[in-house]
């Protein structure tokens, strides 16, 4: 028997319209499908047609179905993983299957598609050509370190963060990147209510202290002027 596949299909990070014709066209054939969260996942199959056998994978279980779950795909079968939105493996569930599967020799096919980082850079107005992706900082311990380490950072710095702690984040960053560093925090991409704000990042922290944000958030950060470095 020929051994399977595994397909990484990004989906939409919020209008459902970002399918690519042949994500739906993998999801359809898949033999199995791999979501973070099988209740958000079954919106999106609804709204496209797509009726396949849908199982959870997400960080809590990923480490104790991986190898399984690559067995699976030695044995003939064609797998699709999936998470909520974007693509997986980039700040989500992924990682670790792809790597098992690349150790066991299981051929892997990520498809091209949404991911949230790369309109909010984009729409941002800073630097494209260069920049840093750190995704979610540590939630406490190691927070302040991992500001500390990108100080005198001068590509464009991309972050993900909740809506509950982006006033600290924002009051964080210019505590140690500078109040006058200019951000553009973007919110709700691709959505209807979606928004780019940008200013000094003293600005945006007083701009959400008054207006607490919702959904998912991407905050871009313009790297250190050189102009503006001194000579030591």
């Amino acid at each position: 028997m020929m051994p399977g596949k595994l397909y990484i299909v990004p989906t939409p990070v919020g209008n459902l319209e970002d399918m690519t014709y042949r994500a739906v066209r993998i999801l359809k054939e898949a033999e199995l499908i791999l979501a973070e969260d099988t209740r958000v996942s079954s919106r999106l199959l609804s709204h496209y047609g797509i009726q396949a056998k849908m199982t959870s994978y997400h960080k809590f279980n990923e480490h104790a179905t991986v190898k399984g779950i690559a067995g699976k795909i030695e044995s003939g079968l064609n797998v699709a993983l999936i998470s909520d939105a974007g693509t997986p493996g980039i700040s989500d569930p992924g990682f670790l299957l792809v790597r098992t599967c690349v150790e066991s020799g299981i051929e892997v096919d990520c498809l091209p598609g949404a991911t949230a980082f790369v309109p909010a850079l984009v729409n941002s107005g800073f630097p494209s050509d260069r920049f840093v992706f750190e995704g979610f900082l540590p939630q406490k311990k190691g927070r302040q370190k991992r500001f500390s380490a990108l100080a005198e950072e001068e590509r464009t710095m991309i972050f993900y963060e909740s809506p509950f702690r982006l006033v600290k984040f924002l009051e964080q960053a210019a505590g140690i990147l500078g109040a006058e560093r200019k951000a553009c925090v973007c919110r709700e991409l691709t959505k209807l209510f979606g928004e780019n704000v940008r200013g000094t990042l003293n600005e945006l922290a007083g701009y959400f202290t008054a207006r607490p944000p919702k959904g998912e958030i991407v905050v871009v950060v313009e790297g250190k002027d050189k102009k503006n470095q001194t000579d030591v």
